[in-house]
């Protein structure tokens, strides 16, 4: 009995092999690329579908959004000032069909693209551009990249400049020049306030000119503030009409009537 069932044993063993090798299962973030004796016949998925071994290639490619990050790149900025950078893409695969026919390797053609794009744009740039103008940097880069990814099925998301690393000396440097830049503004600040105070005592002198009860009271707090302080010497100031008067009644000022002959 066993010996009659042996011959049929063995062209079962080779079917369930066959249909184990043709059924594919692909989940939702993925899609196959079929080919039909190296003719490319569509592209299918997700779910169940039937491959014939020997006749159709099934190719895998996942539709998520794929973090790749760009090893650091020494860069020449405009300024003659070598950096290091490095940065984070992110992509996805929007057309199966390119990203497999278009590209060898869609994974290694955007990183290396990646790299060349970002020494390329940086290097139009200058440090303080590089430093404090990032999100249109990366927004350049971005077009770029993306631009030229578009004919491989590649959708570029999003790409993110993580570091700009300098030398010490250049760091030193950095650090100078902003303690240079506020030791001006402070400068300037204070020559600001010096012209609008010298501009409102001009105002009150012209007032207190102009009135004289006015300079009365000023002269009247003056006293009070005095009085306030801790000091032995006491000053006390003569309001410039009665110096006037004062001088007015010297000698020096009303020389003898000479005697007539």
């Amino acid at each position: 009995m066993i010996g009659e069932l042996i011959p049929w044993l063995a062209p079962v063993v080779v079917l369930i092999l066959i249909l184990g090798s043709a059924i594919k299962i692909l989940p939702e973030y993925q899609r196959g690329v079929v080919f039909f004796l190296g003719r490319f016949q569509g592209v299918k998925g997700p779910g169940l579908i039937i491959v014939i071994p020997g006749i159709q290639q099934l190719v895998r490619v996942d539709l998520r959004v794929i973090t790749l990050d760009v090893p650091s790149q020494d860069v020449i900025s405009r300024d003659n000032v070598t950096v290091r950078v490095n940065a984070v893409l992110y992509f996805r695969v929007v057309d199966p069909e390119r990203a497999i026919i278009r590209v060898e390797d869609f994974n290694t053609a955007t990183s290396q693209l990646s790299q060349t794009t970002l020494r390329s744009v940086l290097g139009k740039h200058d440090l303080d551009e590089m430093l404090s103008e990032r999100d249109k940097l990366n927004a350049d880069i971005q077009e770029i990249i993306d631009t030229q990814t578009e004919e491989w099925g590649i959708k570029v998301a999003n790409v993110e400049i993580k570091h700009v690393d300098l030398d010490e000396s250049m760091i030193r440097a950095i650090a100078r020049q902003a303690e240079a830049e506020r030791e001006r503004r402070a400068k300037v600040i204070h020559a600001e306030g010096e012209l609008q105070a010298s501009k409102k005592l001009v105002e009150a002198a012209k007032v207190m000119s102009a009135d004289s009860g006015a300079m009365q009271l000023r002269y009247m707090q003056t006293l009070a503030d005095m009085g306030n302080t801790n000091s032995s010497t006491i000053v006390f100031p003569l309001p410039m009409d009665m110096i006037r008067t004062f001088m007015e009644k010297t000698p020096a000022n009303n020389p003898p009537k000479q005697p007539e002959s």
